[in-house]
């Protein structure tokens, strides 16, 4: 009868170790038992965590291979379709959808928490006219946690309960006084007569009304990108507010240290190296050109391919359907169809097919904030907004998780041995 064990014969000694199987992992602190001295237990090396399992999780589930998404076993295009950013925020932080009154105490505890202290405005201020928002982001959510020293109560659920309504609640607040800021603009405070999404575009873009009225379509299309990219299993950002929160320090300093991650090209700002590659490119006829240069190693085709999916996103392919309502109401996006162009053409061609490269989330949504009026620096905010309810929900999994320790990964040392300090004059 098969047993659940992984079966290691070291060829250095000869020597056999049976290393239990559960759940489809080992335990990489089995492996240390294999050794040829007392003090080189063997460890695995992985480089970016390519195949390296650093929780258990009941958040959200990928099959990259068919294209699966999932928030608490929830189709992502049944969530996409019927639900609300707020409801699926619900659903992930507390693992089943919310009934009817369990949602209406949900959103208004969300909604009354969207003013920031006057203070925080004023830490806004403080940054020149051209900070880049994501960068005023990080900084003023980390400033939260000294408003909210009862934060560092991460034990008491209480307490967590209540920095989560903060942090869903004031993260669109934020973004847009920093936009506002970019801008020169006054700040447009938040509207509690509005959705959460609604409000969001309140703050963004209200001028002179006396009550502004987010176009619905608009609203709409926000609030179901805000859904997928709710969550995403254990990407950059999420390791690293795993990984920070394991020193078990306020949400707050967390979540910031997840938006810096989010901050980078290779992960929030994604979308923006799209556009920059559409207008590189310039018009649609020069885009079998341009995939002609990727083909030879001359290029890069941005939006395409996902360290996890080998199939089409499921994420893009509703994202595809939002872009044309968007662009009924704001007009035609000019990189619309050189963005169509290119991906016909790579769709059809087997060195893409091969290689498994097809559009991700990134390919679409940036034409969507663009024609929405949103300048690329905004993109990586954007994504940090909804993005924290799954920040959050993690955060929360691995603190009562048994298992988790403080994040120490080990290292495979290839430095110099021991040698001894040389006095100025002895150095060659």
């Amino acid at each position: 009868m098969a047993s659940d064990t992984l079966t290691i014969i070291d060829n250095r000694t000869g020597k056999k170790y049976d290393i239990p199987v559960q759940n489809g992992a080992i335990k990489a602190t089995d492996l240390f038992q294999i050794k040829v001295s007392e003090d080189d237990g063997l460890v695995s090396y992985d480089p970016g965590f390519m195949n390296t399992a650093s929780c258990q999780s009941r958040i959200t589930y990928i099959d990259g291979d068919k294209g699966i998404l999932r928030y608490r076993g929830y189709p992502i295009e049944q969530l996409a379709e019927q639900s609300t950013y707020l409801e699926t925020a619900y659903l992930i932080l507390y693992g089943e959808l919310p009934g009817k009154s369990e949602l209406a105490e949900w959103i208004g505890n969300i909604t009354i928490h969207s003013i920031i202290h006057e203070n925080i405005k004023k830490h806004i201020d403080g940054f020149h006219h051209d900070a880049h928002p994501m960068g005023i982001l990080v900084s003023t959510v980390a400033a939260l946690s000294t408003f909210y020293p009862d934060a560092k109560k991460i034990f008491d659920a209480k307490s967590r309960r209540e920095q989560t309504y903060r942090l869903i609640s004031k993260m669109p607040t934020l973004a847009a006084f920093a936009y506002r800021h970019s801008l020169g603009l006054p700040y447009s405070y938040p509207d509690n007569d509005l959705s959460y999404t609604g409000n969001f575009l309140n703050m963004l873009f209200k001028m002179t009304e006396l009550k502004y009225k987010p176009n619905p379509v608009l609203e709409k299309a926000l609030d179901v990108l805000f859904i997928l990219h709710a969550d995403h299993e254990q990407n950059c950002s999420t390791n690293a507010m795993r990984g920070v929160s394991s020193s078990q320090v306020d949400p707050y300093s967390s979540v910031a240290a997840a938006a810096a991650a989010l901050y980078g090209p290779l992960h929030g700002g994604a979308n923006e190296a799209v556009l920059r590659m559409l207008m590189g490119i310039g018009s649609k006829e020069k885009v079998s050109e341009f995939i002609k240069k990727v083909k030879g190693g001359e290029g890069r085709l941005m939006g395409f391919g996902h360290r996890v999916y080998k199939n089409y996103d499921p994420r893009a392919k509703i994202i595809k359907d939002i872009a044309d309502q968007v662009f009924e109401v704001r007009g035609r996006n000019p990189l619309l169809d050189i963005a169509l162009e290119l991906e016909r053409i790579a769709l059809e061609d087997d060195y893409f097919i091969k290689r498994k490269l097809y559009p991700n989330v990134d390919f679409y949504s940036g034409l969507i904030y663009q024609s929405m009026g949103l300048p690329m620096d905004m993109f990586p905010v954007l994504f940090a907004i909804p993005r924290t309810s799954g920040w959050i929900a993690q955060w929360e999994e691995m603190l009562t998780d048994p298992d988790q320790k403080l994040a120490r990964p080990k290292q495979v040392y290839l430095g110099a041995d021991k040698r001894d300090y040389l006095a100025m004059d002895r150095r060659s």
